[in-house]
């Protein structure tokens, strides 16, 4: 099953789909998730989240600074100070 990752500022939803992993810049530390993590809540560092949409394929990197991560059993939330 895929993970569901949305990426999220305070002005927009930037990504919203099922995906196979992400890499966060964790404050404490970079980290992936997959589908079915242990949930829990960090805050972010400037950095870049990559994503990759499928296992095997070449991540997409995404600029980030900033903000907060959580991983529920719905799935993997980023709200980023500032994307891009």
């Amino acid at each position: 099953m895929p993970l569901h990752f949305e990426l999220v500022t305070p002005a927009r939803l930037v990504l919203s789909e099922p995906v196979y992993m992400v890499n966060v810049p964790g404050t404490e530390g970079e980290f992936g998730v997959l589908e079915g993590h242990a949930p829990f809540t960090s805050t972010i560092k400037d950095g870049v989240i990559r994503v990759w949409r499928s296992a095997g394929a070449a991540p997409e990197e995404i600029p980030v600074k900033g903000g907060f991560a959580e991983v529920s059993a719905s799935g993997l939330t980023v709200l980023a100070e500032h994307v891009g």
